[in-house]
């Protein structure tokens, strides 16, 4: 790296210090954890995009897509999933959950059950996000290492110092302004890789004369994933589902950004644009990923740069040997910020939560000083413990993406199913949603823990129908008791649902021709 490319980093790092100084001021806890519900939704769009389509996306699937053993395009089929997510969401989920005025989504889980049922998702969440977090910082650590040569606990304090000062000032303002602008940077820098490594390979027709055919197919309609990982369409389209839909519903680090929408007309907008925008995001990610990966497999001495059973190190080594001058450094600030975005996210969402717990069991409500004190206070504990499990944080698939997607799906079906009971049934109590909720966890844990060859995709749905079954039988089984039924909000109009499942099919069909189409090419 040259100095340019180090005044690139240093110009983008110290942009962001002013953002968080610029909306310091906050008067109460709408304005910090929500920003007043005063941000427009192309912001909030862009925010929950960059969330998720962040570092993990950035690195790890075009590194599932090029080089991981048994990837490939495949990865798309995952995406036809969202909007029927979506749909289920508009359907009541988070229209209910905006009307209702919380902060954190699972106090609308104490309005209509109890503080037990509250606390106990709380849990689970704070458990599951920062443990996902504190991997992606890890990772993100190390290509750093490989870039511009940090080692690995200088690389997880530089993200994490400048991310803890500027989300802590700002809150939700800073993090979603912040998001927008690394969102436009992943975007662009995915985009300059694809061009970069087109030029090297000689153009696309090239890439897919030496590309492994295997790697050009989409679907895999025979894979039930019965017996391991086989990425099949069934278990990638239903786990999928779920855990979208769960992710973006029922996950504070999502949820808050739906909820700080204006109103629940721009709440829609959000989620439509995010689910018909998210698809060819993720596609630009996986063409880069086909494209530099046929190029290191082409050349030994460019393979030879990877760490054996580390897929992920593709894009860094390539933006250091291919890119020139000022675009490492921007490549870099790429990869910083869709670290960044990821950290800040949670850091503010998890700091939320503990806050209203704290409120919660303590039974007192500080004035909004005090309350803004507390939460920054929490977000750097947060930010503090999330950075230091990274550290420690190791490999549990072949892919960070894998990864970040294997732990969700521990937890995510379980809790949809939570919320869903809370929604629609007025019978179910909050003694027996929490013992449905602890099996549903306990199943997906007990097949994790003794490596069950169901491919955990299918988790998602384990865990949701253990937990919605439990949930119904014990309503019936204890028929004298009623829980608390809170006013459900009537969700989008019929003709938004038809059109998230319209397009869910036309990417279906798209991914169909694209694999037909690369094989007549290829034959």
């Amino acid at each position: 790296m040259t100095t340019l490319d180090y005044v690139i980093i240093g110009t983008y790092l110290a942009g962001l210090l002013v953002l968080g100084v610029g909306f310091r001021k906050q008067s109460d806890k709408q304005d910090y954890f929500l920003g007043g519900r005063t941000l427009s939704w192309p912001a909030l769009s862009l925010s929950v995009m960059a969330t998720q389509l962040s570092a993990i996306s950035f690195i790890s699937a075009p590194a599932f897509v090029g080089l991981r053993e048994g990837g490939g395009l495949i990865w798309l089929s995952y995406e036809l999933a969202l909007p029927a997510a979506v749909a289920i969401l508009l359907w009541r989920l988070l229209p209910t959950l905006h009307q209702a005025g919380v902060v954190s989504v699972y106090d609308y889980l104490e309005r209509r059950f109890a503080r037990s049922t509250r606390l106990l998702i709380s849990l689970v969440f704070q458990l599951s996000r920062s443990f996902a977090t504190a991997i992606m910082i890890y990772a993100i650590s190390l290509i750093l290492q490989g870039t511009i040569g940090l080692a690995q606990w200088h690389a997880i304090t530089l993200i994490g110092v400048i991310t803890l000062i500027y989300s802590a000032l700002g809150g939700m303002k800073a993090v979603v302004y912040g998001d927008a602008l690394q969102m436009v940077l992943i975007v662009s820098g995915a985009g300059l890789c694809l061009l970069v490594g087109l030029d090297a390979m000689g153009g696309m027709a090239a890439v897919i004369n030496q590309a492994d055919p295997a790697r050009l197919t989409t679907l895999n309609p025979q894979g039930l994933g019965l017996n391991g990982s086989d990425f099949g369409l069934l278990p990638m389209l239903f786990g999928g589902i779920v855990l979208y839909a769960s992710y973006y519903g029922c996950d504070q680090s999502e949820a808050q950004r739906s909820l700080s929408s204006q109103s629940v007309g721009d709440l829609r907008k959000l989620l439509i644009s995010v689910a018909l925008l998210r698809f060819p995001i993720t596609a630009l990610y996986c063409a880069t990923g086909l494209v530099i990966g046929t190029l290191f497999l082409s050349d030994s001495q460019l393979m030879s740069q990877i760490p054996a059973g580390e897929p992920d190190w593709m894009m860094p080594v390539f933006i250091v040997e291919y890119l020139p001058s000022g675009m490492v450094g921007f490549m870099v600030v790429a990869i910083m910020a869709a670290a960044m975005s990821s950290l800040s996210s949670a850091i503010n969402s998890l700091a939320a939560v503990s806050v209203e717990d704290i409120c919660r069991v303590t039974g007192q409500q500080p004035d909004n000083r005090q309350y803004l004190k507390q939460a920054r206070l929490a977000g750097v504990i947060w930010g503090l413990i999330t950075l230091t499990l990274s550290l420690y944080a190791g490999d549990i698939a072949p892919t960070v993406i894998e990864a970040i997607n294997k732990i969700g799906s521990v937890f995510y079906g379980p809790v949809l199913a939570t919320f869903l009971l809370g929604i629609h049934s007025k019978r179910v109590t909050a003694r027996q949603v929490n013992f449905a909720l602890l099996a549903g966890v306990g199943c997906n844990t007990t097949l994790w823990l003794t490596d069950s060859p169901l491919f955990w995709f299918w988790w998602n749905v384990t865990g949701f129908g253990l937990t919605l079954l439990t949930g119904m039988l014990l309503r019936y089984w204890r028929p004298a008791a009623i829980g608390r039924k809170l006013e459900s909000v009537r969700g989008a109009p019929a003709k938004y649902l038809l059109m998230l499942v319209l397009w869910s099919l036309i990417l279906l069909a798209f991914c169909i021709w694209l694999s037909w189409w690369l094989s007549k090419l290829t034959a």
